[in-house]
C-alpha cells in the first residue's frame, strides 16, 4: 500500500514529532518544578510522581498537539528541501499531490491519537492530577454553594439556602411539584438534607404537602430517604471540572445541564468542541507546515522555522482568544472553536495552490 518513500516521510514525520514533544516536555518540567516547588516540598514524592506528572505530561503534550506537529512538519520538510531530496522526488514525475499522500497519513495518525487521549484517556487521568493540585497547590474546588436552584426532572425544581460539599449536607431544601398545566400539586421542605450516593438523598426533619381535589394533604417525618435526580456536581462547577470527563460523559452532562437550565455551562461546551477541533487542526496545520517549506530557500531552515512557529502560536493565540468570547456568552461555543480552523483552512488553501503551481 505504502511505498519506500512514503514509509519514509511517515517515519521522519512521526518521529520528528514524538522528538519535538520529549524536548519540549523536558523544559515544561524544568519550569513547572521551579514554579511550584515548595508545593512539590511539602507533597509526598510518590504522589507528586504517580498522581502529578504523570498525568500532567500527556494532558500537555495533547494540548499543544497542534503546535508539536506544525513544528515538526516545518523542521523534517525543510531539511528535505534543504538537502534538495524534494527536488529529487519531484524530477521523477511526482506530483505536488502525490507528495502530500503520507503528510496527511502521519496526521491522521495524530489526529486519532490526539483525539482518543483527549476523549477518553486523558480525563480519568485528569482526575488524579487535578486532586493532587487542588491538594498541594492551590485549591480551586468548590465545596459550598449558596442559593442553588434548578429543575432536577420536567415540573418539579430544587432548592437549597446552603449546600456544604464536605459534610455532604444542603439547608433549608424544598421540591416543589407541578402539572403540566403548571400548578402546584406538592412541596416537601427539610431543614436538612444529606447527600448518599448518586440521586440517593436523605432528607432530615421534613414536611410534605400534597394538594389533590382542592384540599392539603400534609406528612410529617424524622427521615426520609428518597431518589431525587440530582447531585453535587450539578450545582457545584470548579474550573477544571470539564476535564474530568470523557466526550460521552460531556455529551450527556451538557444535555441534562441544558434540561434543567443551568446557564453556567459554557466551559463544558467549549471543552466538547475543542477535542474536535484540535483533531481537525492536524490536517489544516500539516498541510500548511509543508506548503511552507518544501522549496528551498535562500535563508535556509531557519526562516521556516521562524514563519512556522510564528503560524503556530498566531493560531493558539487565535483559538484562545475566541475562546474566551465563548466563556463570556458573546459566542456558541461550537462558532468560537471552529472559527480559526476555517481561517486557517483559508491559508492552507492559498498556500497549496502557491506551492503546487509554484
Amino acid at each position: 500500500m505504502f511505498k519506500i518513500l512514503d514509509r519514509y516521510i511517515i517515519r521522519k514525520f512521526l518521529g520528528t514529532y514524538v522528538f519535538a514533544i520529549i524536548l519540549l516536555l523536558a523544559i515544561v518540567v524544568m519550569f513547572d518544578i521551579n514554579e511550584k516547588l515548595d508545593s512539590f516540598i511539602k507533597a509526598p514524592l510518590q504522589a507528586t510522581i504517580v498522581d502529578y506528572f504523570l498525568n500532567f505530561l500527556p494532558y500537555f503534550a495533547n494540548q499543544f498537539s497542534p503546535l508539536f506537529t506544525f513544528i515538526a512538519v516545518i523542521f523534517f520538510t525543510s531539511k528535505l528541501a534543504d538537502n534538495s531530496e524534494i527536488i529529487a522526488m519531484m524530477s521523477t514525475g511526482m506530483s505536488f499531490k502525490r507528495l502530500m499522500r503520507p503528510y496527511l497519513v502521519g496526521a491522521a495518525v495524530i489526529a486519532a491519537a490526539t483525539f482518543v487521549l483527549s476523549a477518553y484517556i486523558i480525563p480519568p487521568a485528569n482526575i488524579k492530577r487535578i486532586n493532587y493540585t487542588n491538594t498541594y497547590v492551590k485549591n480551586k474546588r468548590v465545596d459550598y454553594g449558596a442559593n442553588i436552584m434548578l429543575m432536577v426532572a420536567p415540573g418539579e425544581i430544587a432548592y437549597m439556602s446552603r449546600y456544604d460539599n464536605i459534610s455532604k449536607v444542603g439547608y433549608r431544601f424544598s421540591l416543589e411539584s407541578f402539572d403540566k398545566d403548571k400548578r402546584l400539586i406538592s412541596r416537601l421542605t427539610a431543614q436538612t438534607i444529606r447527600w448518599d450516593t448518586l440521586y440517593s438523598w436523605r432528607v432530615m426533619d421534613y414536611v410534605k404537602r400534597d394538594f389533590r381535589n382542592d384540599r392539603e394533604y400534609i406528612t410529617k417525618g424524622r427521615q426520609l430517604d428518597t431518589i431525587i435526580p440530582f447531585e453535587p456536581r450539578d450545582f457545584l462547577i470548579s474550573a477544571n471540572d470539564h476535564e474530568k470527563m470523557t466526550s460521552p460523559e460531556l455529551a450527556e452532562y451538557i444535555s441534562r445541564q441544558k434540561g434543567r437550565g443551568v446557564a453556567n455551562i459554557q466551559s463544558f461546551e467549549v471543552e466538547a468542541q475543542r477535542r474536535y477541533a484540535m483533531t481537525a487542526a492536524a490536517f489544516i496545520l500539516t498541510i500548511i507546515g509543508m506548503t511552507l517549506s518544501v522549496k528551498k530557500v535562500k535563508g535556509g531552515m531557519g526562516l521556516n522555522i521562524g514563519i512556522g512557529l510564528v503560524l503556530s502560536f498566531s493560531y493558539i493565540l487565535f483559538m484562545t482568544v475566541t475562546q474566551t468570547f465563548a466563556l463570556s456568552g458573546l459566542t456558541s461555543a461550537f462558532v468560537a472553536m471552529w472559527i480559526p480552523n476555517c481561517v486557517y483552512t483559508l491559508i492552507a488553501i492559498a498556500l497549496w495552490r502557491r506551492a503546487s503551481h509554484g
